[in-house]
Parts: C-alpha cells; structure tokens; sequence
C-alpha cells in the first residue's frame, strides 16, 4: 500500500497559513479572547469605581433643620457647586469610559496581528520539524532534524524524532544487510548441491530413469532458487549504498535489447510484439546494470503473463520539449485484472493467484525490483490493469535533455558485482 501525504493548500491563503483549523489560528484566537476578556474586566473595575465616586460626591451633607438664614445660604451655595462637580465628574468618567472602550477596540484589532505573529514564532520549529520530517524517506534516513535553541518541550520532541530516525536507519541497514548476506551465504550450498547433482549425473554407466527424472526436477529448482536469490540481491543493492556506474542511457534502445534477446521466448509462446514509438531522444542518467534490470524484468513479466498467442506493446516517449521526462510502456494482454490487487503487485512476493504464477518459474520479485530501482532513480511506476484484458505498466524516469553530463538524482545508488 502506497501512502500518500496530505494535499497542501494552494494560493495566498496556504502561503500564509490560512488554513482553518490551525494551530496558529487557535493561538491567535486564544491570545485574542484572554486579551479582550481581561480589558472588558479593567473596563468594569473602572466603571464601578467612577460610579462608587458619582455617587459619594452627590450625596449632599445634612446640615440641620434649624440653621441661620445666613448659613442656610451658605449651604445652598455649597450644594450647587457639589451638583456642578458631580456633573463634571460625570461627563469625565464618560469620556473615559468612552476612550477605554475605544482604546480597547484598537488594541483588539492589534492584538490580533499580534497573536497572530508571536504564535507564528512560537510554532516556527515545529513547522520547521514538519518540512524535514516529510522529506525524510527511507532514502534518506541519515538526515535529522537538528533544532537548536533552549532545552525546552519543542527540542525534546526534536531529538526525540532524532533518536527514532535513527533507530530506524539502524532497522533498514540491518535488514538490507541481512538480505544481502543470506543471499550470498545461500548461494555457496547451492553451488555444492548443482556441483553434486552433475558429479552424481556423470558417472560411468547407464543413469536410471528415475534418477534422470529427479535430476531434472532438481536442476530447476535450483534454478529457480538461483533466480529468487539473484533477485533479493538486486533489491538489497538498490535499496542500499550507492551505485557507481551512473551514465546516459538510450531508453529505447535499453527496451528494443531486451526484446531481442528473448526472442526464441516470444516465438515459443506465439506472442506478437508490437514497438508502436521509440523515441530517440528519450535518453535518462542511472545504473547501467539497475537499468537494464528493471526494462528486462517489464519485458519478462509481460512474456511470463501473457495469453498463448498473445500481444506485447512497448512504446518509448520523451515528454515535454526539453525531454523533462521520459517513459516506457509495456502493454501485454492477459486475463481481465482487479486494479485493486494490481497496485500491489509492487511488494515483494506479491502475485495476483495462479492466473499470474503460470508455471511457477517467477519469483515474485520482478515488478517490486522494477519499483525500487525507479524509486532509487526519483521516476514513478504505474500499474494499470487493461480493460480488455492484461495489465499496463508505465515506468517514468527523468530526462537528461541531450546533455551529457547528468542532472542526476542526488542520492546515488551503489551496486555490488
């Protein structure tokens, strides 16, 4: 099963985050309500202060029932002036009030730009860790996240998915390591079985018929064994190290070699070949050795899978005016296919049921050695079951436009003789 990352926002609104949901905008959002809630609350305090003090200074004094004419003027006079400072003190508390609730509002909207700008520092490292986490592939394992800064909460998650990364680097070295060396320990009891079966089969004398029979059987076993393990090689080669001998190759020269030499294969299963268009412009940078591998495994299974009598199509393109990419597709006919079982046709030992086993000679490894060799040369591989019947396989590489020297992958691939 292939996963497919998350598709990203197009347009301003990706660029800037813009996206709903966030954690950006609920921290923004956060900072926004904490910040109006606490100015709505000043604002009360101050409202039930200046209206405590509204009250207090019109709360005249009682001067007494029996006062001299004289002071009950005084009094009256004292009693105007304290309504005309209530009132003046009123129209204040109101414009204050008014320029507090003002002022609120101008500091909301900034605070939003604001929040908006401090949580984006905030979540700068863990967008950061979100970038290199999603480059990282089992290519490139050896790459770490590396964030600097105080031992705070975001560098622990940091060197936390540090030591996972390396935990798993550790877990794909040891596991190509081990498939490549089971394959070469298992081919040494193999050659001694082989060397056996002929030491046994050349004796003097009439050999039985039986022992004949069993000699046969055994021999293709052996060949068969022999083919599974040259292709756990090639897999473990391709998905480790780095290869060496890297130069520019004619794809549909790679594809029509390939054709040729299984001719006597072909004319025995009465297939007819059909070499629609090859481009001679369609020239990519890669192994040599991966290369002709992965166009000869495409030729073989659409040899091994066909009907008697059946067609093969390949074709060979250069896409695009500056031959950006190039394609090979081989087309065989066959029985009508589940697209669904198709796509995982790519992992190893993967066969669709005795439909795609035929004689047994496969090994189940073909189409998931093609994936990993595209893999290791950044092209894509399509499966696509044909609606009449048989399967469509499209292996996209990039183009070298006509130059001789290379706009290669940058993570090159090793292969061992």
């Amino acid at each position: 099963m292939t996963w497919n990352p998350p598709r990203r926002l197009a347009g301003p609104a990706a660029r800037f985050g813009l996206r709903h949901g966030t954690a950006r905008t609920r921290f923004t959002a956060l900072y926004v309500t904490l910040f109006l809630l606490s100015g709505t609350a000043l604002l009360a305090i101050a409202a039930v202060v200046a209206s405590g003090g509204s009250r207090s200074s019109r709360t005249a004094p009682d001067g007494g029932t029996h006062q001299p004419p004289t002071v009950a003027g005084a009094q009256g006079r004292i009693d105007a002036l304290e309504q005309q400072l209530a009132q003046v003190h009123d129209t204040q508390s109101r414009q204050i009030l008014l320029g507090s609730a003002i002022a609120l509002g101008v500091m909301t909207v900034i605070s939003v730009g604001l929040g908006w700008f401090v949580a984006g520092r905030v979540l700068r490292p863990l967008r950061v860790m979100t970038t290199t986490t999603r480059r990282i592939t089992a290519d490139n394992l050896h790459e770490r996240l590396a964030i600097g800064g105080p031992g705070d909460e975001v560098k622990d998650l940091a060197d936390t998915i540090d030591d996972l990364l390396g935990r798993l680097e550790g877990s794909f070295d040891a596991q190509r390591l081990f498939v490549a060396n089971a394959s070469h320990e298992l081919r040494t009891p193999l050659t001694t079985m082989r060397a056996s079966l002929d030491v046994a089969l050349a004796k003097p004398g009439p050999v039985p018929e039986t022992t004949a029979t069993l000699a046969v059987r055994m021999r293709a076993e052996l060949d068969q064994m022999d083919r599974l393990l040259e292709g756990l090689l090639v897999l473990a080669r391709t998905q480790h190290g780095k290869f060496t001998d890297a130069t520019r190759l004619p794809l549909g020269q790679l594809a029509l070699t390939a054709l040729s030499g299984r001719a006597e294969d072909i004319a025995a299963n009465g297939l007819t070949v059909r070499a629609r268009r090859i481009d001679d412009s369609a020239w990519v940078w890669g192994s040599q050795a991966l290369l002709r591998r992965a166009v000869d495994n495409l030729v073989d299974n659409a040899i091994a899978h066909n009907d008697p009598g059946g067609e093969i199509s390949v074709a060979v393109r250069a896409e695009g005016d500056d031959v950006s990419e190039v394609s090979l597709v081989v087309e065989s006919s066959g029985p009508v296919l589940d697209q669904r079982r198709v796509a995982a046709l790519t992992q190893p030992f993967r066969r669709l049921g005795a439909d795609r086993t035929g004689t047994g000679q496969g090994s189940g490894l073909g189409l998931s050695i093609v994936a990993a060799i595209t893999q290791a040369h950044h092209g894509t591989l399509d499966l696509r079951a044909r609606p009449d019947g048989g399967l469509r396989v499209t292996l996209t590489l990039p183009g070298t436009n006509g130059r001789s020297t290379p706009e290669a992958p940058r993570t090159e691939t090793s292969v061992a003789r």
